[in-house]
């Protein structure tokens, strides 16, 4: 039975993915801030931004190997950030969260991830951290933390390759989540059964790859 770990599934996409995989009969080890979900094989106290939250965590599942590790916890801050509105404490929040956040899992479960069999490290990014696909400017705060965490994971990708891990990238839409809003384009269901498909199909030739939930690749 192949264990995947899952940060921030204490509610949305996360959660809806723990669920998925233990129908997929994976062994899920479901990581949020406040502990136990019924939506797991087993619940993970863990706090991204909690550097000491991240070691207590590893080590709490010290020698257990880990074929899937995605890093969903994210926060989006203040909304409609901009030079004439810029919390310089919220925008670091953001960061520590969003960037350093999933550096701290992957640096705290590599021997993890070099123990099991599969070796995927997915983290769910946004195309608004995209460069290319930024063409309407605004929402400073998310925008870097998500080019940077890109920045970060396509790095690790060369990084950890000699290893045999994959690590990837993945928009999940605009999903109507408490960060997407009730406007949003398409449901949790919809984009979380998109992403377990596109992780169950990545392989070698996917490593350092950004992809959109629905598999088509989006540009840097």
């Amino acid at each position: 039975m192949p264990t995947i770990l899952i940060t921030g599934t204490g509610r949305g996409i996360g959660r809806k993915l723990a669920e998925l995989f233990v129908r997929e009969g994976y062994d899920v080890l479901a990581a949020s801030r406040h502990g136990p979900t019924i939506y797991a094989t087993e619940s993970v106290t863990m706090d991204v931004g909690d550097n000491a939250s991240v070691s207590a965590a590893a080590r709490q599942l010290k020698d257990r190997p880990i074929d899937v590790l995605v890093n969903n916890a994210g926060i989006f801050g203040d909304r409609g950030t901009g030079l004439d509105h810029m919390d310089e404490a919220v925008w670091r929040e953001v960061l520590d969260v969003n960037v350093l956040g999933p550096a701290r899992v992957v640096r705290a479960f590599l021997p993890h991830l070099e123990a099991g069999r599969h070796k995927k490290i997915v983290t769910i990014s946004s195309r608004m951290g995209s460069m290319g696909e930024n063409t309407s400017g605004g929402e400073m705060v998310y925008r870097s933390s998500k080019a940077a965490v890109n920045a970060v994971m396509r790095s690790l990708s060369f990084d950890l390759a000699d290893k045999g891990m994959i690590c990837t990238m993945v928009h999940p839409g605009w999903v109507r989540t408490d960060m997407g809003g009730p406007a949003a384009a398409i449901s949790v269901d919809e984009s979380a059964d998109g992403i377990k498909t596109l992780i169950l199909g990545l392989d070698s030739g996917s490593n350092g790859a950004f992809f959109n939930y629905d598999g088509t690749p989006i540009a840097w």
